[in-house]
């Protein structure tokens, strides 16, 4: 769709406007390229967790890559915490606070303010999941912990450059508190230059159209995207839609724990509130409001329309409401970090069933609702692999799921077999998809997937997973999809661990397989072009 005419009335003509919302979409993704292809890390280089984006001076979000959900949504309150600290042009801030804008400790945000002519008007945002932030085990992903301090290193806004000039004296209490600290001073230098890219690219926007054109011209994106949200949101029937669901224990405990929403559609606004949902816990599944709030904000872009521009203006008419002290808004100092990986996941399920009353045809059947996290390290801090492993997607109403993918909250790539035995001491023994994992239906569940690697050293191996007893559910008569499993040398362990092991450990993550969609009986082979054929899948055994 092209840009409304009523952006005349902005100053900015409906072409220029479109040259500029791809031109400020441009700065974030040549903000990611440079931080992927500058990172030493695979967790960034190969796997890309990481994101970015621009922000006006307002700390409105602008544009952004299409990186990682969870880390975009989330934005926002990060820029927030930093306008607090009163920027300066040649500032950098760093934070990775989850109770003042952060996700989990491992994520790792800078925030630059951007003035190209000495006043700023805008900033630029990297955030990056690094393999290790210290903590009570390598890697930051304890499955344990029972408070924050447990989870690694806690930085609130902290500025890390001054005047053009880094903080040695910051740097390094930053990297004397983490495990291989040469490798995160290098992610952290293509974070750096990240940031740095972006003011370089507008301030050649300033010299292309005017100062006051493309300040005009954030105006006017924000303002085409909130109006494009408000027609979608206008389009859904008014109405309060409730949904539940539970997460399988925090790894403390093994009893399910509540997560309740109700979504109102009102005219042009949607309300999520959460009431109900179960009371912060001892365990680290807390999620961070700023990470309960992104989940929020994926859905209903998936159930409007996903090619409106994300930026503030899809954000404006959606408000969140979530009992204080709660799992989804806990207080200091709960433990966060599976809040933000698994705890963001089922957040996101909750909401698609929810809104399914309102537009039953615009949400699939649950995906595998984790992201499978796996960490391997070595205690003395010589390596940290981290990966989270895709499993099946849901099928839609008139399409199959998709195989082995990351869902919901997260969209890194995987981690390729080569570049995990080039770098750490291990070795896959197998990369698989799950026959038959994938719902029965009309249309199929996605297939979740096998891997199977082995630990050449003796090592700590933490795992963060969901859905291994609760299946994700078909919908309009489809099947459920099958749960997931966790096993350490062929024998089954808890979805939430932290072991030592041996050398020669064989460590095996089965992923979730999608729900189907629609009676399976109604399903015709013949008509349903491309569909997928068991034997022709290639499997991974060495």
């Amino acid at each position: 769709m092209s840009p409304s005419t009523s952006t005349a009335a902005d100053g900015i003509d409906p072409i220029t406007l479109e040259v500029l919302r791809n031109q400020f979409e441009s700065i974030a993704e040549e903000m990611g390229q440079t931080l992927i292809r500058g990172a030493y890390s695979p967790n960034i280089k190969e796997r890309r967790d990481c994101s970015t984006a621009l922000f006006d001076a307002e700390g409105r979000m602008v544009a952004q890559a299409e990186h990682i959900p969870v880390h975009l949504g989330a934005m926002p309150q990060s820029v927030e915490a930093i306008i607090a600290h009163d920027p300066k042009p040649g500032d950098v801030f760093v934070l990775n606070d989850p109770f003042r804008g952060g996700t989990h400790l491992p994520d790792v945000t800078l925030v630059s303010p951007l003035a190209p002519d000495d006043e700023i008007v805008g900033y630029a945002v990297s955030r990056a999941h690094h393999a290790d932030v210290g903590g009570m085990t390598p890697g930051s992903m304890p499955a344990g912990a029972r408070e924050i301090y447990q989870e690694g290193l806690r930085v609130p806004p902290t500025r890390l450059v001054e005047d053009g000039e880094i903080r040695e004296e910051v740097r390094s209490l930053l990297l004397a508190n983490v495990r291989n600290p040469g490798e995160r001073k290098a992610d952290l230098r293509a974070q750096l230059a990240a940031n740095d890219r972006a003011e370089a690219r507008l301030a050649s926007l300033f010299d292309e159209h005017g100062r006051e054109t493309v300040l005009a011209g954030f105006d006017a994106v924000i303002g085409y995207s909130h109006e494009r949200i408000v027609t979608e949101i206008a389009s859904l029937p008014d109405g309060t839609y409730e949904a539940h669901d539970v997460l399988e224990g925090d790894g403390l405990t093994e009893a399910d724990i509540d997560i309740a929403v109700a979504v109102t559609v009102d005219g042009e606004t949607i309300h999520v509130d959460f009431a109900g949902t179960a009371d912060q816990l001892e365990g680290n599944l807390n999620a961070p409001l700023a990470v309960a709030t992104s989940a929020v904000y994926f859905v209903v872009r998936c159930v409007t329309d996903p090619e409106i521009p994300p930026n503030h203006g899809c954000y404006e008419p959606v408000t969140v409401e979530i009992p204080a002290g709660s799992l989804l808004n806990p207080e200091p100092p709960a433990a966060v970090v599976g809040g933000n990986v698994e705890t963001s996941q089922r957040v996101t399920d909750v909401v698609f069933t929810a809104l399914a009353g309102a537009a039953p045809d615009r949400v699939p059947a649950q995906g595998q609702g984790t992201m499978n996290n796996l960490t391997i390290g070595a205690r003395d801090g010589s390596f940290t692999y981290y990966e989270t492993i895709g499993g099946g997607f849901g099928a839609r109403a008139e399409k199959d799921g998709m195989d082995g993918v990351q869902v919901g909250m997260t969209n890194t790539l995987n981690t390729p077999v080569e570049s995990i035995e080039t770098e750490y001491p291990l070795r896959v023994e197998r990369y698989a998809l799950r026959p038959n994992s994938g719902g029965a239906g009309r249309f199929r569940g996605g297939l979740g997937l096998e891997r199977t690697v082995t630990v050449e050293r003796d090592a700590t191996v933490s795992l963060l997973t969901e859905r291994r007893r609760h299946a994700p559910s078909g919908v309009a008569g489809g099947e459920d999809g099958q749960v997931g499993e966790n096993l350490i040398d062929g024998e089954p362990v808890a979805s939430k661990l932290t072991v030592e092991v041996e050398a020669g450990t064989t460590v095996t993550v089965n992923t979730p397989g999608g729900g189907g969609h629609g009676d399976p009986a109604d399903r015709d082979e013949a008509a349903l072009a491309g569909d997928r054929e068991d034997e022709k899948r290639v499997d991974g055994d060495r």
